[in-house]
């Protein structure tokens, strides 16, 4: 589109539009990403990841499907980022090289980000630029104002969009904290003075739409913290958190210092975000107390608290390393006593679970969630939600940031405080919500907006054949059959046959007879012309089926491989597999 095209647009009311298009975010927890598009020009809130569940076994993580951002990449102007949570910041490491595009973050928020480049994208130098609070910036059409709110994490920000055809705030996560950890406040003030500027379109956290009343503070943690270290005054301490979660490591080192513990910190990110938020201030230890783990030999266990990740079950995680005795620096027992300072994020309960049953099972003692009171939400609660709607006094609201029962009981709230029903548009992701300058808001149409998977450094769709495959495997085993086979298709050693999950029993010896002989028939029947590799494949996993579910009813993934062996290429073998 050309650039007086786009100036005829802005001056033709009947062509104006502005839009807002999530790409993620929307009917679950994670990979939050939402496009807000005037004329020509476009702004992306957010690029989140989500973690997987069962279903998706062996993936890392999930991030929002870009096409659209893609098609129109020459358009964008910049992604905003509100906090530096993964479920907010995690899948730039996938967005950013596909886009290229201008990155404006709080210091804390650039930091983690620039953490996780490092490791993920050594080489790549996104174009980032820092603001603070209060800052007021314009980008293209849009005017931006970044304002302070108050959640699990330092150095967040809502956002409040100007733009040609009305106003739009973005609360980005936040709760009413009224004695926070860092005493950086929600600023009640700025989206009062918003909500008297007019704003056209409220977008709000849903999280805890359905918690009643206000979500405690994070000062509560430090006595919770306080009474477990006395309970457990003789036993080395550790603590598994999210490795963001700056607030909770302050609250920990806190408590140790009056304790007289040292702190080691385990774990990658861990390390690395602990020094970034000692260096620039967002976190405040002091350097004696702070050891290597490798040093942890020199102390007793009352001396020690060890700060690690794992509070999800991640399989690399310090936690589970530790929990499956793999980690070579510290051996779990009676003497040791593990904090899991986070609540479980929907679909890692599973994980979680196995992580604290292997810890019991290593002797130690764990405190967990359902325990003791050892978290406190980052997300607003039903009454704070209110206070926000009434603060800003949106004529449109959005509700986003959560599962679709957040999304409902958020959109009743509004309604309470007398945003009227039609007012109040609920969406998927994908689904284009539009304003003109003469008529009411209307959803209209969609975009491409599904998930992507990544697995190692490899993306895909998640409806890929791959999942299906790992799934069958994970359910009812492999069984690999081996054959090789001259040109004529002559068998030239007996067939070899593996397998990996199949048989239950030990009493198998009678099957694989069976399968070695079906095996050998099924070449015999091809053979005596040239080698059909494509055919044989097929005739050996239908006889090899056909067994498995006759003599112990399984449907174990069958994997025919043959090799060909041609005069004509000497010693090399042409190996195919299904």
């Amino acid at each position: 589109m050309s650039r007086n095209s786009s100036y005829r647009r802005r001056n033709d009311p009947a062509a104006e539009k502005l839009s807002l298009i999530p790409l993620g975010g929307l009917g679950e927890i994670g990979k939050n990403m939402y496009v807000i598009e005037y004329c020509d020009e476009i702004i992306v809130i957010d690029s989140g990841l989500k973690f997987p569940d069962s279903e998706l076994p062996g993936i890392d993580y999930i991030v929002p499907d870009i096409s659209y951002l893609e098609q129109n990449r020459d358009r964008i102007l910049a992604i905003l980022i509100t906090h530096g949570h993964e479920d907010h910041t995690g899948g730039l490491p996938y967005v950013l090289p596909r886009l290229n595009v201008p990155l404006y973050g709080t210091q804390l928020t650039l930091g983690l980000i620039r953490n996780k480049l490092a490791d993920d994208l050594p080489a790549f130098r996104p174009d980032m630029h820092e603001i603070r609070a209060g800052d007021v910036i314009k980008i293209g059409s849009f005017t931006v104002r970044f304002i302070a709110v108050a959640h699990s994490i330092p150095d967040c920000v809502a956002l409040s969009i100007e733009t040609p055809l009305g106003r739009i705030v973005h609360t980005g996560d936040f709760k009413l904290d009224s004695t926070p950890v860092d005493g950086r406040v929600t600023d009640y003030g700025a989206f009062a003075e918003e909500g008297d500027k007019g704003v056209m379109l409220l977008c709000s956290d849903s999280t805890n739409a359905e918690r009643k009343g206000f979500t405690p503070s994070e000062r509560i943690i430090s006595g919770t913290l306080d009474t477990l270290f006395r309970t457990y005054r003789t036993k080395r301490i550790i603590i598994s958190s999210f490795a963001s979660n700056v607030h909770r490591i302050q609250q920990v080192a806190d408590v140790s210092a009056r304790f007289n513990r040292k702190i080691a910190f385990l774990g990658r990110s861990m390390i690395r975000n602990a020094e970034l938020a000692r260096e620039t201030g967002y976190l405040k230890i002091d350097s004696k107390m702070i050891i290597q783990v490798e040093e942890i030999w020199k102390y007793s266990d009352n001396q020690l608290v060890i700060i690690t990740t794992g509070s999800q079950g991640e399989p690399f995680s310090g936690l589970v390393t530790m929990s499956r005795g793999e980690n070579r620096s510290i051996d779990l027992g009676e003497h040791d006593v593990v904090f899991l300072l986070a609540s479980v994020i929907p679909g890692n309960e599973k994980l979680v679970n196995n992580t604290i049953n292997r810890l019991f099972a290593q002797g130690c003692e764990v405190v967990y969630e359902k325990d003791r009171q050892i978290h406190v939400s980052g997300h607003a609660s039903s009454e704070e939600l209110k206070i926000m709607l009434n603060l800003t006094r949106p004529q449109y609201f959005v509700p986003v940031h959560g599962e679709y029962k957040h999304m409902v009981r958020h959109s009743q709230l509004a309604q309470e405080v007398g945003i009227s029903p039609r007012n109040i548009f609920l969406m998927v992701n994908g689904e284009i919500l539009t304003f003109t300058r003469n008529n009411p808001p209307k959803k209209h149409g969609h975009v491409q907006a599904g998930a992507v998977i990544i697995d190692g450094q490899a993306a895909g769709s998640i409806r890929s054949e791959v999942l299906k495959e790992r799934r069958e495997i994970s359910e009812d085993g492999v069984i690999a059959v081996a054959v090789a086979v001259d040109e004529k298709g002559n068998l030239l050693a007996p067939p070899a046959i593996e397998t990996q999950g199949v048989f239950i029993s030990e009493d198998s010896g009678d099957i694989f007879k069976e399968l070695y002989a079906v095996s050998e028939q099924a070449v015999q029947e091809l053979s005596g012309r040239r080698a059909n590799p494509d055919a044989l494949r097929k005739a050996i996993k239908t006889r090899v089926r056909d067994v498995l579910r006759k003599r112990n009813s399984s449907f174990a993934v069958v994997m025919p491989i043959v090799s060909v062996n041609s005069r004509d290429s000497g010693n090399i073998f042409e190996k195919e597999f299904f």
